[in-house]
């Protein structure tokens, strides 16, 4: 009866969904490997049937289970990160993943769904009022733990991710200034790559002196207004110094492609011209299945990982790549849906988590793949290559779903 109960109130437009996309997927890694010598769309067909034993498993156990080992999922992702500066295997120049025989286990993947429920336990709590200074520490904490673990790997693509969490503390009430904060501070390092210091300053100094004089006659005070110049200068003046001598080579010659300061087209910036070239090949209805000439050619690097949605471009064009991204918003919106009607604030938290993960790596895979985002190596959901992205993203959703399901028997 538990199971049929279960089987019943399984939300199957998120299902149906996420089998599309997972089909789909499979198919563009089938497109894209054929010229290469490696049997990556046979891998990934082993991973993509690994994952119905992973489903029931994550569905066969109680709902209430995630909540109350929480913490202890949580801890035990935070070892596995740790671990990888022991044990880790590196390639190309990442210590990102444990290898088991001739496969590898990345566990940041899972960390984000471990980092998920350890939030969602964190904001359940009564008696947390995220306007409070030590609760918004406690909260952050709990976002930047796994981030100052996976960013020495080098990831600096999986630790990007975790910035979204902080949309969903502001959804429960971290104050909206940590968000301007972030905003800012991107800008301000941009428009300075793009112009000089003290122009920067200057457009600085005049934006806050107009939000000055526009606020309430009560809400004006000069000393709040000249710290946050004095902040915004120092950080102006800092950038340049960061850019030379904290980023990599590669880093900085991404940055440099995407403002328009340096044309690489062999180098650094081969693989965006590549995707872009690929992507605006396909026309409307694309040159058709297996018959893209850039992916068949192996023009584009990493086309079955990072730059797989170039395939779906090329050989299903502007209306195929359309019903893709028609398919990850209905999924988004959808997984939002759910989350307002959930009746605990643990599982309503954590369905806002689990919309903002695969829109935030979908939002910025997307725009790496079309030249508006510098290459930073963030997979594309349910369809870039990889048993770990895989299996990760789909622990995410169905633990989801599971709480979903449990939703009527809800204390």
């Amino acid at each position: 009866m538990k199971n049929q109960s279960i089987k019943k109130n399984l939300d199957w437009t998120c299902i149906i969904i996420y089998s599309a996309l997972v089909i789909m997927g499979w198919l563009n890694i089938y497109s894209s490997s054929l010229s290469s010598i490696e049997d990556t769309y046979q891998k990934q067909l082993i991973f993509i049937l690994l994952t119905i034993p992973l489903i029931f498993i994550i569905l066969g156990i109680d709902g209430k289970f995630y909540e109350k080992y929480a913490s202890i999922i949580f801890g035990v992702s935070l070892l596995s990160l740790l671990g990888l500066f022991l044990f880790g295997k590196t390639i190309a120049g990442q210590r990102c993943w444990y290898a088991i025989g001739s496969f590898t286990i990345q566990p940041s993947e899972f960390a984000k769904a471990a980092t998920s429920l350890a939030i969602a336990k964190y904001l359940s709590d009564s008696q947390i009022n995220l306007k409070e200074v030590n609760r918004q520490i406690q909260a952050l904490a709990i976002v930047f733990l796994p981030v100052l673990l996976i960013l020495p790997q080098p990831d600096p693509g999986s630790a990007l991710i975790y910035s979204v969490f902080l949309i969903v503390l502001y959804r429960e009430g971290l104050p909206a200034w940590y968000i301007w904060t972030g905003f800012i501070t991107i800008l301000l390092f941009m428009l300075t790559l793009l112009l000089e210091p003290q122009y920067v300053i200057l457009i600085a100094l005049l934006v806050i002196i107009i939000v000055h004089f526009k606020s309430r006659l009560s809400d004006r005070n000069v000393v709040l207004s000249s710290i946050l110049f004095a902040l915004m200068s120092g950080f102006v003046l800092s950038v340049n110094y960061v850019f030379q001598n904290v980023f990599k080579q590669h880093h900085r010659d991404r940055f440099n492609i995407l403002l328009g300061k340096t044309v690489d087209l062999k180098g650094i910036g081969y693989n965006t011209n590549q995707s872009e070239i690929a992507i605006g090949s396909g026309g409307w209805l694309g040159k058709g299945f297996l018959e893209g000439t850039q992916t068949k050619g192996g023009f584009v690097p990493e086309q079955h990982t990072d730059y797989i949605f170039t395939t779906v471009g090329e050989e299903w064009g502007f209306v195929g790549s359309l019903v893709v991204i028609a398919l990850f918003v209905g999924l988004f919106l959808r997984v939002i849906y759910l989350a307002e009607r959930q009746k605990t604030k643990f599982s309503r938290v954590y369905g806002y988590c689990v919309a903002g993960i695969l829109f935030i790596h979908f939002f910025v895979n997307i725009s790496m793949v079309i030249g508006i985002f510098p290459t930073i190596g963030v997979p594309l959901p349910f369809f870039s290559y990889g048993g770990s992205g895989l299996w990760g993203f789909t622990i995410l959703l169905f633990i989801f779903l599971k709480m979903d399901a449990n939703k009527v028997n809800e204390w």
